[in-house]
């Protein structure tokens, strides 16, 4: 497991050049960690945010609470995201976040993160673009869920989380860890537990993937991809010219 700072600069090393002093500005940022249970929340709905959450290690969610207790799972973030990033500009949250699995999150004060930017602009850059980032999963995310078929919306989801969790180098082979109960996988899908069951019936009748007991494993990568209808673009998984 890295440390928060090597985990920090290491997910934005992903889409944007950092220079060796603002590598060194990032290390002097303080952090508070914690472990974090499964299902439990660290951020609510309606909190004023002081510290931004970094995860360490393990994966955590984006969710909104809806009437009666539902959830809709609108991202998630693996180590070295900052899943709340946004509350840094916002008087108060208006979703939550909670460990998906154990999870590891360390807090750094508001505080030390805007007197940082102020030493080094492209360290604010770099923390801009990865909100902006953010926002492009929340369009991709939107458009999956609302317009294309179960099928290719649950591998679309797989082929995200499995191709980041390459770029991070967290991934195990052809295997990487996505800790979702299948009601979980539901409620990020817009599905039923039915219909969550069914379609994954028919993903493993592809013979490209299989999800089974948290662990994702990729059999045919482009097969997936195609299937899920999977252009990594979005993602912004590359770095940036410097200023």
């Amino acid at each position: 497991m890295d440390s928060p700072h090597d985990a920090l600069i290491g997910n934005l090393k992903e889409h944007s050049v950092l220079r060796d002093e603002d590598s060194a500005e990032i290390r002097r940022l303080s952090f508070t960690s914690r472990e974090f249970a499964p299902d439990v929340d660290f951020i609510r709905q309606g909190d004023r945010p002081e510290a931004a959450a970094l995860v360490v290690s393990g994966m955590v969610a984006r969710y909104h609470l809806l009437r009666g207790g539902r959830r809709q799972y609108l991202s998630f973030h693996i180590a070295g995201d900052l899943p709340d990033a946004q509350g840094l500009f916002l008087e108060r949250m208006d979703h939550a976040l909670c460990a998906i699995g154990r999870a590891i999150v360390a807090f750094i004060p508001h505080r030390e993160l805007l007197r940082a930017f102020e030493r080094s602009p492209s360290v604010g850059l770099a923390f801009w673009r990865e909100t902006l980032r953010d926002a492009a999963i929340f369009r991709e995310a939107i458009t999956n869920n609302s317009a294309r078929p179960m099928a290719t919306r649950m591998a679309h989801l797989f082929c995200e989380l499995f191709y980041r969790a390459r770029v991070s180098k967290l991934n195990k082979g052809n295997r990487c860890s996505i800790p979702l109960t299948l009601v979980q996988l539901g409620e990020a899908l817009g599905m039923g537990i039915a219909t969550v069951n069914r379609t994954l019936q028919q993903l493993r009748a592809t013979g490209a993937a299989d999800f089974r007991d948290g662990e994702l494993l990729v059999v045919k990568w482009r097969e997936l991809q195609d299937l899920g209808d999977f252009d990594p673009t979005y993602l912004h998984c590359k770095k940036q010219r410097l200023l």
